[in-house]
């Protein structure tokens, strides 16, 4: 007798699928992808549930699309033609669509701006944000506007992914000027708080580029693991919420998911 459900790992993952030959063949390249080297047949035919010859008619017909390679007889593994299909859709997406929509239901949550902003040099660039005109007192950052990578919550991110020998670089061509009073001018103190932003993987700007204004920020990875744009809420410093940094956080990892990261 034939088994039904092919994926011993997650087998509600395609059950909404009416025609039954697509709900296998996306199990077996499920299968495929599990592995770097090629699966024999009969590993494929007992890992997914199909008899044998049914799981090698599903990949012969995957063979000839290009979606599965056959390197020797008998044993499969994932095509190029995946590849080449995946880097279209990579190509497709920029970090602000895939971000705008989470940005909006982020804004719904906490009723506060959220920023998008991008590195560019020694300096973020705001890119995207969402906020509502009927709010009262925001922070709202214009997109095109730019800080200083050292004095803003985004910035620090990126300046934590760099080395030390980067990190002192920077220091060296900017002269760390200041703003306010709470600006960090001093190479130290600049590497104590990119420290703490390592470890926790959330960034905080306490009133450094302007008085009155707190933010917090978290990262956007794309799918090499690669930090793309910073996450940002910002407030008037007596309005920041220690309860928005989970928020935030999901916000973020969702945005990086979109992207194809998965860590």
């Amino acid at each position: 007798m034939q088994a039904t459900i092919p994926s011993p790992s997650d087998s509600d993952k395609y059950a909404d699928i009416s025609i039954q030959v697509l709900q296998r063949m996306f199990v077996l390249l499920d299968i495929l992808a599990e592995r770097d080297e090629p699966l024999s047949l009969k590993g494929i035919s007992e890992r997914s549930g199909l008899h044998p010859s049914t799981a090698h008619r599903i990949l012969n017909d995957l063979v000839i699309g290009g979606f599965v390679d056959r390197p020797d007889t008998g044993s499969y593994r994932l095509g190029m033609h995946l590849l080449e299909l995946g880097n279209l859709v990579k190509a497709r997406i920029s970090v602000r669509d895939a971000a705008l929509r989470v940005m909006r239901e982020l804004h719904r949550q906490i009723q506060q701006p959220i920023n998008l902003s991008v590195r560019q040099g020694d300096e973020i660039v705001y890119i995207e944000r969402a906020y509502s005109e009927r709010s009262g007192m925001q922070v709202v950052r214009a997109i095109g506007a730019h800080a200083p990578l050292h004095l803003t919550s985004t910035g620090k991110l990126f300046l934590s992914r760099d080395d030390a020998q980067r990190v002192r670089a920077y220091a060296t061509r900017t002269g760390l000027r200041g703003q306010t009073r709470n600006s960090i001018t001093q190479l130290p103190q600049l590497e104590r708080e990119l420290q703490q932003v390592r470890q926790t993987g959330l960034a905080r700007d306490n009133e450094e580029l302007e008085l009155g204004v707190r933010c917090m920020a978290a990262g956007i990875y794309n799918d090499q693991g690669s930090l793309i744009a910073g996450l940002s809420i910002s407030a008037p410093a007596n309005r920041i919420d220690e309860g928005w940094v989970d928020k935030l956080q999901t916000a973020a990892d969702e945005i990086s998911h979109n992207m194809g990261y998965r860590p």
